[in-house]
């Protein structure tokens, strides 16, 4: 079984059985009519159709930054051309997942947890959203003019919690090529949404301390991190009696040491003969 990297693309169509119950005939035309645009939109981003089971549709893309595109510019399509739609027909929406994963290949199909994220993923969409997951907003949050709001670490079905992020979408273009969105992405942290342990967006002075310290030996790091809080202790309880310079002295002593005694040069025990 061959794997492969890929941007997996999961669209379902929300509240399909209550659509069917009510109009079986329209639903059924609505829906093949809604899967030829979206199957001309994904071939125009150099994507695949790799099924249509049931009401879903699951493509794959070789590109991260096309898929997103993509996904919006479906919602998009979709949305206008229900602008008008038939009385007392209820609209038919898509939620749209996207994940960037690795998957089995089998012939023409794609299978594993790369998949089933995507499809988790479209389950936490809005009808008429799209919701990303954390591996596809690196890659394509400064490379496309569209916002982001940070879902957290949301419970996901067979699959474990992780951060997930929607792509807010605001205007309409009449050219389906190009993307009409928030100029400025968003960074809000949603009440209820977030849990412990989540990890959006760190502020950019936080983010250089972490890259910093992660250039570092472990230990240097680890004794700069316990120096650190260490004063912050001093300063908090009162500076009028100052004592954080003697343990941080001796625990950065100690590291120098560690540091200069595993890089010493080693004798030649064999020796030239």
């Amino acid at each position: 079984m061959k794997r492969r990297l890929t941007t997996v693309l999961c669209a379902d169509v929300h509240g399909y059985s209550r659509l069917m119950e009510a109009d079986e005939t329209g639903t059924l035309e609505t829906l093949r009519r809604y899967r030829t645009a979206i199957a001309g939109l994904v071939e125009r981003h150099d994507g695949r159709i790799v099924n249509t089971w049931g009401d879903a549709v699951i493509a794959e893309f070789a590109s991260v930054v096309e898929a997103v595109q993509c996904a919006v510019e479906i919602q998009q399509e979709i949305s206008s051309q229900d602008s008008d739609p038939p009385p007392h027909a209820p609209p038919m929406r898509f939620r749209i997942g996207i994940n960037l994963g690795d998957v089995m290949v089998d012939g023409t199909d794609i299978y594993g947890d790369g998949v089933n994220i995507a499809s988790r993923l479209q389950e936490l969409a809005e009808p008429g959203g799209v919701v990303i997951s954390s591996s596809v907003y690196d890659q394509v949050h400064n490379k496309l003019s569209v916002g982001f709001d940070c879902l957290g670490q949301r419970p996901m079905k067979n699959v474990a919690p992780m951060t997930s992020y929607r792509v807010t979408m605001s205007g309409r273009t009449g050219q389906g090529r190009s993307v009409a969105v928030d100029e400025s992405p968003t960074r809000r942290e949603e009440a209820g949404h977030l849990q412990v342990g989540d990890r959006c967006e760190p502020s950019s002075w936080m983010h250089a301390v972490l890259d910093g310290l992660a250039r570092l030996p472990r230990p240097v790091a680890a004794a700069l991190t316990v120096s650190a809080f260490l004063i912050l202790i001093n300063v908090f309880t009162g500076m009028h009696k100052i004592w954080f310079h003697w343990p941080v002295a001796a625990l950065l002593f100690a590291v120098v040491l560690r540091t200069a005694l595993r890089h010493r040069p080693q004798s030649d025990s064999k020796g030239e003969r």
